[in-house]
């Protein structure tokens, strides 16, 4: 038996359905269906596809993750049939906040939908944030100051590309890593984001890049903020007024 055969069978029970019920709903045989829930065979990504969506939980789950030890009515149901783990609580009831490490943030992008990857980072509780999924996340670099790559910024989970705000900043999780900008606009293709150093351009965020979305809540910092401009202010200037005199020569260029 594996974990998906016993998920099979867990929300087949809890529905009270028999093997025929759930067999026709997804145009098979009550025979091969009897195969999944036993183990004796795997469905084909097709099947798998209408499983998921017929019993109404994700794919990742119904093969990675025994959920049998978490409550349904206590799983977060998300747009776009996709559903998470319960929101965890520490001794003293307060959620705990996963902490993603700096050195192995990359590492996020391959288990954030692993439940066992989850369980292994380390946590915080902040009493001030409650109702929500929220979790902490490594930010580095100059283009968003003062944070700087000490910085954790704690973000909360965003359900819909629809709830974000013109103007607010965000953490998104993209196929090709961490990026924490300030959210301008979006259209059908993707969202529009900037950096708060203007010496950075805005660019654009493809939707189909776009694992995950966390809004600001807050930061933690190792060092002291305003830092980053110590002993900088010049070198910035510098590379501003570079930035302006390459646009310049270009304009003159198109001109000619």
């Amino acid at each position: 038996m594996s974990i998906f055969s016993d998920n099979m069978r867990y929300l087949r029970g809890q529905l009270k359905y028999s093997q025929q019920k759930v067999a026709d709903s997804l145009s098979i045989t009550r025979g091969r269906y009897g195969k999944y829930e036993d183990g004796a065979t795997e469905p084909p990504i097709d099947i798998l596809v209408k499983i998921s969506r017929y019993y109404k939980i994700s794919i990742d789950l119904l093969v990675s993750v025994d959920i049998r030890k978490y409550p349904l009515d206590d799983m977060i149901k998300l747009p776009d049939n996709r559903i998470v783990l319960p929101v965890k609580v520490d001794q003293a009831g307060e959620n705990k906040i996963e902490i993603v490490p700096h050195k192995a943030s990359m590492g996020y992008l391959n288990g954030y939908s692993d439940s066992e990857y989850i369980d292994s980072l380390q946590y915080m509780s902040l009493p001030f944030l409650r109702n929500g999924i929220y979790r902490a996340f490594p930010v580095g670099g100059d283009s968003m100051p003062p944070y700087n790559d000490k910085t954790h910024i704690v973000g909360k989970y965003i359900e819909s590309k629809d709830d974000l705000k013109k103007g607010k900043t965000y953490l998104f999780i993209t196929k090709e890593g961490m990026v924490y900008k300030r959210y301008v606009e979006q259209n059908e293709f993707g969202t529009f984001v900037k950096s708060d150093n203007s010496f950075y351009s805005p660019y654009e965020i493809e939707w189909s890049e776009v694992l995950e979305i966390w809004e600001y809540e807050c930061s933690i910092n190792r060092d002291e903020l305003g830092l980053w401009n110590y002993g900088q202010p010049d070198v910035q200037a510098m590379f501003l007024s570079l930035k302006s005199d390459i646009q310049n020569l270009k304009q003159q260029l198109n001109n000619k």
